[in-house]
C-alpha cells in the first residue's frame, strides 16, 4: 500500500470512527421519539378514548410542523454549524417529549405533536448535510447506510424498552404509557448538551486529526466540489423550481408514505394477529422485521457503493416492500404476516442509503442545504398522509387491508418515479474510477 493510499484509508477510518456512531446514536433517540407513539397506543388510545381516525391524525401532524420549519432549521445550520443547532435541536424536542407523558385529551396530544415537529425540523437533513461535508461521494452510501441503520434499531431497542415501561412501570399511579414518553425524553436533552461540546462542524476544525489528514481530506472534499458542473451549482432560489430537486421530492414522499404508514400501525397490526399478547410481547414480536431490515439495508448500501450504481438500487427495495404489504392486506397467518411485515420493512428501510447519495451529484454548499432540506420537506407530506390514511380506512372499513393496499400502491410508484430518471452521459470519478453512466439524472 503506498503512501497516499494509506492516508486515504486512516482519514477516512478515523472520520467514519468519529462521527458515525454518535449521529447513530443520536439517530435512534431522534426515531424512537417520533414513533414512540405507535406503542403508546395500544394503552393510550383506550385511556383517551381516541378513534383510529384521531389517531392517524395525531401520528401524522408532527411532520406539519416538521415539513413548516425544515428548510428554515438546515439554513440556520449551514449558517451557525452543526454542533450549536443539532445540539438545539435535540434539547428543544426532548422536552416536547417529556411534556407529552403529561397529556389528558386529544387537543394536548395535537399540539404537543405538531410542536414536536417543530422542534426536530431540520435534524435529519441536517445530518444528512453534515456527512457531505466530511465524507467524499463514494463513501457517502455506506456513510448513509450505517446511520440509517439507527432506524432498525431504534425500533429493535425501542420496541420491548418501550412496552417494558407501559407493562412495569406505574410510579406514583401514573400509566406506563406516560412515564414511557417521560423516560424516552429525557435522552434526547442529555445528548443534546453532549452534543455542544463533542461534535467538530468542519474538517479544518478537528483537533482528532493531524494536520495531514485534515489538508489530504479537505483537498478531496474541494475537488469533488470544483468538479461539478457549473450550471449545477444553483443558487438558492432555483433550488425550489429545480427539476431534479422536485423529482426527488416526490419519490420521497411517496417512500414516507409507506414507511410511516405502516411504522406507526406495526404495533397494533400485530396485536390484531392475536389476542392473547401483552403489551411486551408486542413489543417482542415488532423487534423482529426491523432485525432483518438492518442487515439488508447495510449489506444493500455497501453493495452500491462497491458497484457505484445507485438507481437501481433505489428502485428496487419499494418494490419489495409493496409486495410484503400487499400480502399483509391478503394474508391473516400470524407466522406468515410476520414474514411479510420483515419483508416490507426490508424493502423500506433498504431504499435510503442509495437514495441520499444522489442530491450531492448536483448540489454544493448552501443549494446543498436548502435542496436536501426541500426534498425532505416536501417528502414528509407522505408521512402525514400515510398514517392519517390508514386511521381513516381502519374507520371506515373496520380492517386494516385497504390502508395496507394503498400503501403497497404508493411505494410501486415510488420504483417507477426512480426508474423515470434517465441515465447521465458516463461522467468518470477520478477519485474512484467508477463511471456514473448508472447514476439517476432527470430530463
Amino acid at each position: 500500500m503506498n503512501e497516499n493510499a494509506y492516508l486515504e484509508e486512516q482519514t477516512v477510518r478515523k472520520v467514519t470512527k468519529r462521527i458515525i456512531p454518535f449521529l447513530f446514536v443520536l439517530f435512534i433517540i431522534a426515531y424512537l421519539d417520533r414513533v414512540n407513539l405507535s406503542y403508546a397506543a395500544l394503552d393510550m388510545n383506550k385511556d383517551l378514548a381516541l378513534s383510529s381516525e384521531v389517531f392517524g391524525l395525531i401520528a401524522g401532524i408532527f411532520f406539519l410542523g416538521y415539513v413548516i420549519f425544515e428548510i428554515p432549521s438546515n439554513i440556520m445550520l449551514h449558517k451557525f454549524g452543526a454542533r450549536k443547532w443539532i445540539a438545539r435541536i435535540l434539547i428543544s424536542w426532548g422536552l416536547v417529549v417529556v411534556f407529552t407523558g403529561y397529556v389528558q385529551n386529544e387537543t394536548h396530544l395535537y399540539i404537543l405533536r405538531f410542536l414536536l415537529g417543530i422542534a426536530e425540523a431540520g435534524f435529519f437533513p441536517g445530518i444528512i448535510l453534515y456527512i457531505t461535508y466530511w465524507f467524499r461521494t463514494k463513501d457517502q452510501a455506506r456513510a448513509y447506510a450505517l446511520f440509517y441503520l439507527a432506524l432498525p434499531v431504534s425500533n429493535i431497542a425501542g420496541a420491548p424498552v418501550s412496552t417494558w415501561i407501559m407493562d412495569n412501570i406505574h410510579w406514583f399511579g401514573w400509566e406506563g404509557w406516560r412515564w414511557m414518553f417521560v423516560l424516552e425524553g429525557l435522552p434526547a436533552i442529555l445528548l443534546g448538551i453532549v452534543t455542544f461540546f463533542y461534535l467538530t462542524d468542519r474538517p479544518h476544525q478537528a483537533k482528532w486529526l493531524t494536520e495531514e489528514e485534515k489538508a489530504w481530506l479537505e483537498a478531496e472534499l474541494e475537488k469533488e466540489k470544483s468538479m461539478k458542473k457549473p450550471q449545477e451549482k444553483h443558487s438558492i432560489a432555483k433550488v425550489f423550481t429545480n427539476g431534479k430537486v422536485l423529482h426527488l421530492a416526490l419519490v420521497y414522499i411517496t417512500i414516507n408514505f409507506g414507511l410511516y404508514g405502516i411504522g406507526f400501525w406495526m404495533p397494533q397490526i400485530i396485536k390484531g394477529l392475536s389476542s392473547d399478547l401483552s403489551s411486551t410481547q408486542i413489543g417482542l414480536l415488532t423487534m423482529i422485521p426491523y432485525i432483518f431490515a438492518g442487515i439488508t439495508m447495510i449489506l444493500w448500501g455497501m453493495h452500491s457503493d462497491k458497484t457505484g450504481e445507485r438507481r437501481w438500487h433505489a428502485a428496487i427495495p419499494p418494490i419489495i416492500g409493496a409486495i410484503g404489504l400487499a400480502g399483509c392486506a391478503i394474508i391473516k397467518d400470524p407466522a406468515i404476516s410476520l414474514v411479510l411485515l420483515s419483508l416490507t420493512t426490508m424493502g423500506l428501510f433498504s431504499f435510503f442509503a442509495p437514495f441520499w447519495s444522489l442530491p450531492n451529484r448536483f448540489l454544493a454548499g448552501s443549494s446543498a442545504a436548502v435542496g436536501i432540506a426541500l426534498i425532505n420537506s416536501i417528502g414528509n407530506f407522505g408521512g402525514f398522509f400515510g398514517p392519517y390514511m390508514m386511521g381513516f380506512t381502519e374507520e371506515v372499513t373496520g380492517s386494516t387491508s385497504s390502508g395496507l393496499f394503498i400503501l403497497s400502491g404508493a411505494l410501486i410508484l415510488c420504483t417507477c418515479l426512480i426508474l423515470l430518471f434517465r441515465k447521465e452521459r458516463h461522467h468518470q470519478d477520478s477519485s474512484t474510477g467508477i463511471g456514473d453512466k448508472q447514476i439517476p439524472h432527470m430530463h
